[in-house]
């Protein structure tokens, strides 16, 4: 869920990225206490000011636009008001997304509930969750956001020719448009393939997918109908990951609430025609409002060229910026990213598969419970989806201690947010579900049975953004790294393994919990190899503050359900709670010292101090 925004002409909020320009005479700025980014040549919003100068937009940044500080003689860096700007207006167009996501969730709940044709729409729905992940999340954007970043600080580098091109080689061409030509072709072809073959292959898929489904034809249907996504996702993908290193984050945070409400309007317009075809449809439509929100952006982007007739200066390593002659993307990078997040991904397919032959409902209850125990773990990874760049390019420059002040900083801020939302998700699950959901054919049983496995799920909650965090620490590197993928493969074995011997005896509720120790046990490996393999993170240190605010939300977690218990109306009920979560939490974590608690309190407290 993840990963994002940028903006178009009238959106005075985006922070764009200004075009190089050398750093300004004076000292050099003091070190942050918060790891600050990198230079504006390398990554997602850092390496996109090496390439364009937006004609208004960079004016319109103003004073929440990256500054083009000297540090080390590596260029401009972004400040941290730029990122917490961007993660600002990327967390709220995400959760603006993930609520409408409930909503679209709720409408499917009101109007098919959860039975049959619910579980048939679900196993369809498997396609685009994979394809979201696989081409607009973690893999596309791991491979393209620094391809782009690579080919826009060579454009402002005006890298010269290699000895003995042709004058009209690909190298003697603008970088940015050799990416395309060389990129966008081949994957137009393969998408288009790749959704033909779905359609094709429908009846296979969905025998392999839930071998145990009485209405194997509604859900070969739905399948042939969301199988259009594995062409509209790789293009809104790309397009995300072009615009990401351009320094636009508005737009590819817009997609997902453009997606819900295509789905959300042709379940509403179709329902009384095609049933819960309608969703599948919907998704269908969705997938096309991804790419036209992003498309007129794209294309104004794309065709600005960096006017200059001078060269910036060489980095102090005496490479050009971006790598002379390094491959704009690593082949050898494809492998273990695609491994990584097909397998993560594998994770839903494995759990369909063993709720396939429970009594029907089973499969609706595991997406409901799943949908909305993730949404903490979504807005604790905002920040970490923006700051990637941030890390990719210290890693480069070989900044290792700048990365590591700021991955040490991603985990434990997304640490505090996922553990207070799981916290509050187990303390008042029943009247989260029964407030969102518990209408028309959705009745009591399914919110009992729901909020059930959303509290075992809550169980993982900590270990799927650790794994969200880590991994872009991994995939920061110049070089392929396979223990990722490895280390998620070893917690897909463990999750397959658990659910299959808990489902006997547990049921679905099984099922979430052999979910919540395979991602646990891959976070834990994660965590425990990021410093040999990638960031020299302290991970002992990591360890003991991530066991502090865990013991601040199990605490938080017994006040929150007692409070909520003693008030039988949900929606007081829950509102006691996740107030009573908040403050108990804040309490404790701050009388164990965990981390970044302090800094919390104080940039709040400040704030409030500086209204008048």
């Amino acid at each position: 869920m993840t990963d994002l925004p940028g903006s178009t002409q009238s959106a005075p909020a985006e922070p764009t990225v200004p075009a190089h320009r050398p750093p300004p005479p004076g000292p050099e700025p003091a070190p942050e206490s918060a790891p600050g980014p990198p230079s504006a040549s390398a990554s997602v919003p850092a390496s996109a000011s090496a390439g364009t100068t937006p004609p208004k937009e960079a004016d319109s940044a103003t004073a929440d636009s990256p500054t083009a500080d000297s540090d080390s003689g590596r260029g401009a860096y972004l400040s941290n008001r730029f990122l917490a700007r961007a993660a600002l207006l990327t967390a709220l167009l995400t959760a603006a997304g993930a609520l409408l996501g409930l909503v679209r969730d709720q409408t499917i709940a009101h109007l098919y509930g959860a039975g049959p044709g619910t579980d048939a729409f679900l196993v369809a729905w498997t396609v685009p969750e994979v394809a979201s992940t696989l081409l607009i999340e973690d893999a596309m954007a791991l491979i393209l956001v620094p391809a782009f970043s690579l080919a826009l600080a060579r454009r402002a580098a005006r890298e010269p020719l290699p000895a003995g091109s042709p004058p009209d080689g690909t190298s003697g061409r603008d970088p940015v448009h050799a990416l395309l030509r060389t990129t966008l072709p081949t994957l137009l072809l393969a998408l288009s393939a790749g959704a033909v073959l779905l359609m094709l292959a429908a009846p296979w898929v969905v025998a392999l997918l839930a071998p145990g489904l009485p209405d194997t034809r509604l859900a070969v249907d739905c399948t042939r109908l969301t199988a259009t996504c594995a062409f509209s996702f790789g293009i809104a993908g790309y397009c995300s990951a072009a615009l990401r290193a351009h320094g636009s984050f508005v737009p590819p945070a817009m997609i997902y609430v453009a997606y819900n409400i295509g789905i959300i309007a042709t379940m509403l317009i179709l329902s009384d025609r095609l049933g819960v075809r309608a969703a599948a449809a919907g998704v269908a439509v969705g997938g096309c409002l991804m790419v036209l929100v992003q498309a007129p952006v794209v294309l104004r982007r794309l065709r600005e060229r960096r006017a200059t007739a001078e060269r910036t200066a060489p980095e102090p390593s005496g490479e050009q910026p971006g790598g002379a002659g390094r491959p704009l993307v690593a082949l050898g990078l494809l492998a273990p990213v695609i491994v990584f997040a097909l397998t993560r991904q594998s994770q839903v397919l494995i759990e369909r598969f063993l709720a396939a032959p429970l009594p029907a409902g089973a499969i609706s209850h595991l997406n409901y419970a799943q949908k909305v125990a993730q949404m903490p773990m979504v807005l604790s990874l905002m920040l970490c989806t923006v700051t990637f760049p941030v890390v990719a390019r210290a890693m480069a420059a070989g900044d290792t201690d700048r990365a590591r002040r700021r991955v040490e900083r991603d985990l434990a801020l997304a640490g505090v947010i996922v553990l207070v939302g799981a916290a509050t998700v187990v303390a008042c699950a029943p009247q989260i579900i029964e407030i969102l959901f518990q209408r028309g054919a959705f009745d009591r049983a399914d919110t009992a049975a729901t909020a059930a496995v959303m509290r075992v799920y809550a169980l993982g909650l900590l270990g799927h953004t650790l794994v969200g965090a880590l991994v872009r620490c991994y995939f920061s590197a110049a070089r392929p790294l396979w223990f990722p993928a490895l280390a998620m493969l070893l917690g897909l074995a463990l999750t397959t393994a658990g659910g299959a011997l808990l489902v006997g005896t547990w049921g679905v509720l099984g099922i979430a919990a052999g979910n919540a120790l395979g991602i646990t046990v891959t976070a834990v490996l994660l965590l425990h190899g990021v410093a040999r393999h990638s960031v020299p993170v302290r991970v002992r240190h990591m360890t003991g503050g991530l066991v502090k605010l865990s013991a601040a939300a199990a605490a938080a977690t017994g006040a929150g359900w007692l409070c909520g218990a003693l008030i039988p109306a949900p929606l007081p009920g829950a509102a006691v709670a996740c107030l009573v979560v908040a403050a108990v939490f804040l309490v404790i974590a701050r009388a164990v010292q965990a981390p970044e608690i302090d800094s919390l309190v104080r940039s709040v407290t400040g704030r409030f101090a500086n209204v008048r």
